[in-house]
């Protein structure tokens, strides 16, 4: 299907989602791949994880951008050729880019149940305000992932850890928003995050406050 939603955060920045509906075959044939991204493509055994790589180069397309104009850093962060930022994701049967002017993470995930039984591996301080016992307790969790995800995404440096270096201040589903926080070598970086819910999914996109 075409793009499954747009959203502009600001004047320089613009975030797209993909609903991936079509086969691998009819997401191919219009692409364009570097030689090794061909091989990487043909060497992926999940189909779904092939459909969401190159579901990816469609929002590239739609941006403007070939996946030559896709280059990655030692520590796997994307980049663009023209200098702007760019964050990447796919979770099962989505995929979503978002191209800005600033430094910019987002992150997609399916709401599963199984996320609590590794709550204990990137909560912390988020503890404090979060209940167990809540009927949106595992949304809220996937929207602390996706934060925090995005926020590794955009950091992109070794060492960092969920649990000791990142924290979500408090937020109701409704809002959508909130503050996050990078306390990293005893710097602190705070960040603006948005969160929206569809289909069963999460996203969530991370932006400097």
């Amino acid at each position: 299907m075409p793009i499954y939603k747009t959203l502009t955060p600001n004047s320089q920045t613009t975030v797209k989602i993909w609903k991936i509906t079509e086969s691998y075959e009819d997401l191919l044939a219009p692409i364009t791949l570097k030689p090794e991204n061909m091989q990487r493509v043909l060497g992926m055994k999940s189909e779904l994880h092939r459909r969401g790589f190159l579901s990816v180069r469609h929002l590239l397309a739609a941006f403007g951008y070939t996946d030559a104009d896709l280059i990655y850093d030692q520590n796997g962060k994307p980049h663009l050729k023209d200098g702007r930022h760019i964050s990447i994701t796919h979770s099962f049967t989505f995929s979503a880019v978002v191209v800005s002017d600033a430094v910019v993470g987002i992150d997609v995930e399916k709401q599963r149940e199984k996320i609590g039984v590794i709550a204990h591996k990137f909560l912390d301080y988020e503890n404090l305000y979060l209940d167990k016992e809540a009927k949106d307790y595992i949304h809220k969790l996937t929207v602390i992932w996706c934060i925090k995800e995005s926020l590794y995404k955009l950091f992109a440096t070794p060492g960092l850890s969920f649990l000791q270096h990142t924290l979500v201040i408090p937020f109701t589903i409704e809002e959508g928003a909130t503050v996050a926080w990078i306390d990293y070598e005893e710097k602190k970086n705070r960040y603006q995050t948005t969160f929206f819910e569809f289909e069963g999914f999460t996203c969530a996109y991370a932006l400097p406050a």
